[in-house]
């Protein structure tokens, strides 16, 4: 168990595990993914052509090595680095083993079309150090000036497992949890839909902290704040409270926020090995061809700054170095943001209704900040509470969330100071990394006192505020009550055959475009509807035996709310 309070139930015995096809749009994307047959083919008179894929992320490079893998000649766009939000730095001056991740860095098993990539490039994996997990030493929860140490969840007082209890019974009494936990399992179709369409009609417009405090199981304001601060799985929840409960909800159904794994060596890796990867399997290209290779110099174009329509259902790309170059299709994987500010587009590009989806997409802030240190001095053990000398720390003071990452007793280490998201990250935002490490030191001062952590930096810090990198302008999208139709929309646009005909060609893909935004998962998922999408418009087919997200999507549609 890795969180500080669990999430409600547990599967019966001889049940599969879960995974993140979730209850929106249950396509099993990883049997699609493992299938010998593959994920479709062109027909011949299309191998070579070019389609632009904006966007270097992990949803950019999955979508272009599938569509070269087909035959095509994916053109990838890129404004900073290959990775988007799976960026891992280091520290100058340091060892180069000392690695820091600024964005994703927690993977949970659920995530198994994520895992497909991470076996294929042959990156190993190894759990991930959160509150309370076995991969965690210690633990401490200081809470209004109170700090408790603990390595399970039952060394903290009882107020913490009565607020554990609390949620598991107001996920089982007001959100059916036990059930569509087994259907999800099970992949029970009809099942999840009948659940999920009764569960969407009534919770769209309800918040988190509506959820809870409608709840009989938590009507202690006590219990809802240390639930808010402590939370569940990876920490605190209280960012979330304003967000869409089915936010929520599709992260417990699927249990995403437990079991994390890291990816050894740092996140960013796989992107990268997607990108210089050969496969073994490809149509029309020659044996060892790779998305590197099929770009000049190996690196992708630089920055879009325009895309419009063109005769003949063109998409013409504008990048920053002013080439213009038109394609038979493309597939936009950047936040949506992008799209109203950063880059110039023709309105004609998108339905209306799209547009409006885009505009009323929210995203919630994020920011970090790391430090290397000589060796993993927390778990020198206190000569007189024989505990360890620091612990994973949770916490209501600025640094909300800190970890403690190693690779062994006798090596540098490295310390995220301070995790956070929202107004607890936009707290941060005017500070230079020297002033964040200083407030965050003292924060962790008053509950360490007789810990000095600043004798153990060897490097300066490095930091990320998400919501001020000028191509992201946030972390990750979440829902808003209320939202669910507006999200909808986004999913469902890689079925473009619902749409008029001078607005195809352009597929969306991206976490945020999925329903589990903020998880590399969603990415990998969206990634492939698009490459489905793509598929399609040239004519391309699936194997009988096979059949992608757009051949099972009538079977399948997320649930469709009335508009009126």
């Amino acid at each position: 168990m890795t969180s500080t309070v669990p999430p409600a139930g547990r599967p019966a015995a001889g049940l599969p595990p879960i995974t993140m096809v979730g209850p929106d749009f249950p396509f099993p994307y990883d049997d699609y993914l493992g299938h010998a047959a593959g994920l479709g083919q062109i027909p011949a008179t299309a191998h070579g052509t070019e389609v632009a894929v904006i966007g270097g992320g992990l949803s950019g490079i999955v979508t272009a090595y599938e569509l070269m893998k087909m035959g095509l000649k994916p053109v990838v766009y890129e404004a900073d680095q290959i990775g988007g939000r799976l960026r891992t730095v280091g520290f100058d001056g340091c060892d180069p083993g000392l690695r820091a991740e600024m964005g994703a860095m927690r993977f949970p098993p659920s995530s198994t079309s994520l895992q497909h990539y991470i076996d294929l490039v042959g990156l190993q994996t190894r759990p991930f150090p959160n509150p309370l997990s076995p991969a965690t030493p210690s633990t401490v929860v200081d809470l209004k000036g109170e700090s408790h140490y603990a390595r399970t969840l039952d060394d903290l007082p009882q107020v913490y497992r009565d607020v554990a209890d609390a949620w598991q019974r107001c996920l089982d009494e007001g959100a059916e949890f036990g059930d569509m936990n087994e259907a999800l399992r099970t992949r029970d179709i009809p099942r999840i839909r009948e659940i999920w369409a009764r569960l969407v009609e009534r919770l769209d417009d309800q918040t988190f902290y509506g959820f809870l405090a409608g709840s009989e199981a938590f009507r202690s304001f006590k219990h809802r704040e240390i639930f808010g601060q402590v939370g569940f799985g990876t920490g605190g929840w209280d960012t979330d409270f304003p967000n869409s409960i089915l936010e929520i909800l599709r992260v417990v159904y699927t249990e995403a926020d437990d079991h994390h794994r890291g990816i050894v060596g740092g996140s960013q890796q796989l992107p990268l090995r997607l990108w210089e990867r050969a496969p073994g399997k490809l149509v029309h290209w020659p044996q060892g061809t790779s998305l590197a290779s099929l770009h000049e110099g190996g690196a992708p174009r630089g920055a879009v700054t325009r895309l419009h329509r063109t005769a003949g259902g063109g998409i013409t790309v504008t990048d920053a170095s002013g080439a213009i170059r038109t394609y038979p299709a493309a597939v936009f994987t950047g936040q949506s943001w992008l799209l109203l500010s950063k880059i110039a587009c023709d309105e004609t590009l998108f339905p209306m209704d799209h547009w409006t989806a885009m505009e009323r997409t929210h995203y919630m802030e994020s920011s970090k900040l790391f430090v290397p240190v000589d060796r993993p001095f927390w778990l020198d053990k206190d000569p007189v509470t024989g505990r360890d000398r620091m612990s994973m720390t949770l916490t209501d003071r600025m640094t909300r969330g800190t970890y403690l990452l190693d690779d062994g007793p006798d090596k540098p280490a490295v310390i995220c100071l301070s995790y956070t998201w929202c107004d607890d990250s936009l707290k941060w935002l005017p500070l230079s990394p020297a002033e964040r490490m200083e407030v965050m030191l003292a924060s962790l001062g008053e509950i360490y006192p007789d810990v000095d952590i600043r004798r153990h930096i060897i490097g300066s810090p490095v930091t990320v505020s998400w919501e001020n990198e000028p191509w992201f302008m946030g972390a990750f999208k979440a829902n808003l009550p209320g939202h669910y139709r507006y999200q909808r929309r986004l999913f469902t646009h890689f079925m473009q055959d619902r749409l008029p005909a001078d607005r195809r060609g352009i597929f969306l893909a991206g976490d945020d475009i999925s329903w589990t935004a903020g998880w590399a998962e969603g990415a990998v998922q969206t990634a492939l509807n698009a490459v489905w999408g793509v598929m399609h418009h040239f004519g391309g087919t699936t194997d009988p035996t096979n059949p992608g997200p757009g051949d099972r999507f009538d079977e399948l549609a997320p649930v469709e709310l009335p508009e009126d």
